[in-house]
């Protein structure tokens, strides 16, 4: 099996998102800033991630993502499926005609059947708190920005000057007309 960079990225979001939740939604923009992964592939991940109920969503100014269930109850395994990361070191995914001419498996198919099963279970057993926790007692930093708020300017607001006058050339003329 060879995990492609989709899973890879999936986890590590996962994994910066569930370590930053407790001050509040969490941009995509700011897991892209920190983890050096592109927007836009952030995007299209956390889109299949909250298809299978992984995260949801929160619109407008202070929005982001959060976890859609607790961390401890997300396993690494639902994470790559979530974003159809295949888990098949079969050649044949799993269909047994590893062969291609119709002869059934290969000689090696129940070899790699059995590694798949034993892939799929290590990693239902691996929880996304388990990765949070391991990064905490390594020491990663986590720094708990307040939410920005919109601050009441110290500064007064400049009203705009009132002109009771005429406003045109015009205007002026009917005015000096008339004294």
């Amino acid at each position: 099996m060879r995990l492609t960079t989709k899973g890879r990225f999936a986890v590590t979001a996962m994994i910066d998102l569930a370590l930053r939740e407790q001050a509040g939604p969490v941009t995509l923009a700011a897991i892209s800033q920190r983890q050096h992964i592109s927007l836009s592939y952030l995007e299209q991940l956390f889109g299949k991630l909250r298809r299978q109920e992984l995260v949801e969503s929160t619109r407008g100014p202070g929005g982001g993502y959060t976890l859609g269930k607790k961390a401890v109850d997300i396993s690494v395994a639902d994470i790559i499926l979530a974003v159809d990361e295949p888990l098949d070191a079969t050649h044949c995914g799993g269909k047994e005609n590893c062969q291609g001419d119709g002869d059934g498996p290969c000689m090696t198919h129940d070899l790699w059947a059995a590694l798949n099963a034993k892939m799929v279970e290590f990693l239902q057993s691996v929880s996304l708190k388990k990765l949070v926790d391991d990064q905490v007692a390594k020491g990663v930093v986590v720094e708990h920005k307040p939410m920005i708020k919109r601050a009441i300017s110290s500064t007064p607001v400049v009203k705009p000057i009132r002109v009771t006058g005429p406003n045109s050339v015009f205007d002026l003329g009917k005015v000096l007309s008339k004294s």
